[in-house]
C-alpha cells in the first residue's frame, strides 16, 4: 500500500463485502489505505474476502453476522475501534432480493428485504454516526441505492421501497450530520451482479465480463453498466477527504457513465381560486399536470450483433 494512498489512517466497515459489489468496494478502500471491516452471512466467503484484502498488503478484520438487528450494527462498529482503534467510513451494501409482483408477494418477502436493507442501514448508519459524533470524527456514510428505487422495476415492490427509502434517509442524514462535519450520500450503482446476469438484455456484457474480457461500448457507454470495479472508484472518492463537501447526494455510476440524481421536485404548478373540487380536476387536470412522469427504466434496442437467442 502507498504510504500516500488518500486513506491512509482510515477505518472503514462495508457491509455485504464478501463478494459482488461490496468485496469491490472493500478492496478498493484498502487499496487506497483504509482498514477494512468486512461482513458477511457465510465464514468461508468472509476469510476469503479478508484474505483477499491482506493478500494486497492491507488490512482487514471480517464480522460474520446478518445486516438488520441493532447487535450486529454494534459487532461492526466495535470490530473497527477494537481492531482498528477508530471508525471513518462505512458503506451500506448488504441486501437480498425476493423478487414476486404485487399478488404473489408475501408478508416475509416484503419483511424480509425491508429488514436488511432499510433498516439494516438505519442500524448500522445510526451506530456508526453515533460513534463519529461522539469521538468528533467527520466521518463518510455512503449508503447503495439502486436504479430500481429511482424509477420503479416490475416485481420488486420490496426492493423499490428499501433503496428509495435509503435515499430519503441520506437527504435527512445530510442535514442532521452537517455540523458534526460528518456527510452522507447514496451511490447507484450500474454493473454486472447474479441479479443482472439472469436478465437476457445484458447476455453479451455478463458473457464479456465473465470471461475477463471488455464489455461491448454499448453497454459500458450507452447503457452505464459495467463491472463492479468501475462503481468503487466513486466508493473510495466518496470516503476521502477530497469529497469533503460533497453530501446528501444520490450518485448514479457504471461502466463509463456517472450521473446526478434529481431531488424530486415539482414539474408543474397551477393555482384555482378556491381550491379543487372534483369537476374542476376532471375537466382542468391534463391542462394543470402537464405531461406525466414515466415509471420504470427504458432500455435502447441491443444492437443486432449483441443480441442472444
Amino acid at each position: 500500500m502507498s504510504s500516500h494512498a488518500p486513506l491512509d489512517g482510515k477505518v472503514a466497515i462495508v457491509t455485504g463485502s464478501g463478494r459482488g459489489l461490496g468485496l469491490a468496494y472493500a478492496q478498493e478502500l484498502a487499496r487506497q489505505g483504509a482498514a477494512v471491516v468486512i461482513n458477511d452471512v457465510d465464514d468461508a466467503t468472509a476469510a476469503e474476502a479478508v484474505a483477499s484484502i491482506e493478500a494486497e498488503g492491507g488490512r482487514a478484520v471480517a464480522v460474520v453476522a446478518p445486516v438488520g438487528p441493532t447487535e450486529t450494527a454494534k459487532q461492526l462498529v466495535q470490530a473497527a475501534v477494537d481492531t482498528f482503534g477508530r471508525l471513518d467510513i462505512l458503506v451500506t451494501n448488504a441486501g437480498v432480493l425476493r423478487d414476486t409482483v404485487l399478488w404473489k408477494m408475501s408478508d416475509d418477502d416484503f419483511d424480509t428485504v425491508i429488514n436488511v436493507h432499510l433498516r439494516g442501514t438505519f442500524t448500522c448508519v445510526r451506530e456508526a454516526a453515533t460513534w463519529m459524533r461522539e469521538n468528533q470524527v467527520a466521518g463518510r456514510i455512503i449508503c447503495i441505492g439502486s436504479p430500481t428505487g429511482q424509477r420503479g422495476n416490475f416485481g420488486q415492490t420490496n426492493y423499490a421501497a428499501a433503496k428509495a427509502g435509503i435515499v430519503g434517509m441520506v437527504r435527512t442524514w445530510a442535514l442532521e450530520l452537517k455540523k458534526a462535519g460528518i456527510t452522507a450520500n447514496a451511490v447507484i450503482p450500474v454493473a454486472a451482479t447474479a441479479m443482472t446476469a439472469t436478465v437476457p438484455y445484458f447476455a453479451a456484457a455478463v458473457e464479456a465480463d465473465a470471461a475477463g474480457e471488455p464489455m461491448p461500448a454499448f453497454f459500458r457507454h450507452d447503457l452505464g453498466f459495467g463491472t463492479s470495479d468501475d462503481v468503487a472508484g466513486l466508493i473510495a472518492y466518496l470516503a476521502s477527504d477530497a469529497a469533503a463537501g460533497v453530501t446528501g447526494q444520490a450518485i448514479g455510476i457504471g461502466g463509463d457513465r456517472l450521473q446526478m440524481w434529481s431531488h424530486p421536485e415539482a414539474v408543474a404548478t397551477a393555482y384555482h381560486e378556491g381550491g379543487w373540487s372534483y369537476d374542476d380536476l376532471a375537466t382542468g387536470f391534463d391542462e394543470a399536470a402537464g405531461d406525466l412522469q414515466s415509471v420504470g427504466e427504458k432500455f435502447p434496442p441491443l444492437p443486432e450483433e449483441l443480441q442472444r437467442p
